[in-house]
């Protein structure tokens, strides 16, 4: 798995930020268009993609996209 990738999957679940907003060390929880849906969207895409279970606890623990990739990348 590549992280370049993932950054690339997360952003997709976005409809309106600009995928220039999406780098490695984005502060996600800080996007103007981050919510409970987004969550859910991220959740299912990792699921989906990568066939590795998140929660909601990963999601809020997690500072970055980096963050986020590592869980997944421990739980592979």
């Amino acid at each position: 798995m590549d992280i370049n990738e993932f950054v690339k999957k997360f952003a997709e679940q976005f409809d309106e930020t600009d995928l220039t907003e999406f780098k490695v060390d984005t502060k996600y929880h800080e996007l103007d268009e981050w919510s409970s849906m987004t969550s859910l969207a991220i959740i299912a895409m990792i699921d989906e993609e990568y066939s590795v279970k998140i929660k909601g606890d990963d999601i809020r623990n997690s500072k970055t996209i980096e963050d986020l990739y590592k869980i997944v990348e421990s739980r592979k």
